[in-house]
């Protein structure tokens, strides 16, 4: 994060793309990065996004450039969902400069991205995270009483901790939500303490989908 942020702020990189399955931080890190840069940060989800919101964050990128010579860094989550017209409105911000492009996709750069972007990005591919990684974000979450559960008293069965790392089959959010849900939907004991017992996190965590190709 802090050498993509030096490069950026040197000028260096010009369009990035996260490629990686959900919930391994895509967007975690283009928020990390946006945080400790100097520019502008506008988000855009190519689910929802059309034309129209495309080309109003590039002229208010242009426009801020201009009047404060202040860069924009746009980032546009599910970049692949986006059709060859709405891609191809990039082209010019991203070339002249007027926006910092991170692009996060869980598909394929190279297949699902029109190839004038993908050669003008830089392409990082991140991994599905480890058990050992989805622990540390529970009880990092467990813990934080600013940004997650700490103002809660829990107690969390080892065995109700496993199933949901396990079955959270490397993201991060699937984990979290269903600690989450697993916490707030438990009554608390007469001491205070809400237990989340393995019965529990099993009726929180949401099955996880099976993924098919395009060939099915």
């Amino acid at each position: 994060g802090s050498l993509l942020r030096r490069s950026i702020e040197a000028d260096r990189l010009s369009s990035l793309i996260f490629f990686g399955p959900p919930g391994c931080g895509k967007t975690t890190l283009a928020q990390v990065i946006a945080q400790t840069t100097k520019g502008c940060f506008e988000q855009l989800s190519a689910v929802s996004a059309g034309i129209a919101d495309v080309r109003r964050v590039i002229q208010d990128a242009r426009e801020r450039l201009g009047l404060y010579s202040k860069r924009t860094i746009l980032f546009i989550d599910e970049i692949h969902r986006f059709n060859k017209t709405q891609q191809d409105a990039l082209l010019p911000a991203v070339e002249e400069g007027t926006v910092i492009l991170i692009g996060a996709t869980t598909e394929n750069p190279y297949f699902e991205v029109n190839s004038a972007l993908v050669s003008r990005s830089r392409i990082f591919q991140l991994k599905q995270l480890k058990a050992e990684d989805i622990e540390k974000i529970l009880q990092n979450a467990i813990k934080d009483p600013d940004r997650g559960l700490g103002n809660y008293q829990l107690k969390i069965d080892h065995d109700a901790l496993k199933h949901l790392i396990n079955t959270s089959a490397g993201d991060a959010r699937i984990a979290l939500n269903s600690l989450e849900l697993a916490v707030v939907t438990t009554p608390p004991d007469n001491d205070g303490i809400r237990k989340i017992t393995l019965e529990v996190a099993e009726q929180s965590i949401q099955r996880r989908a099976v993924k098919y190709d395009k060939t099915g």
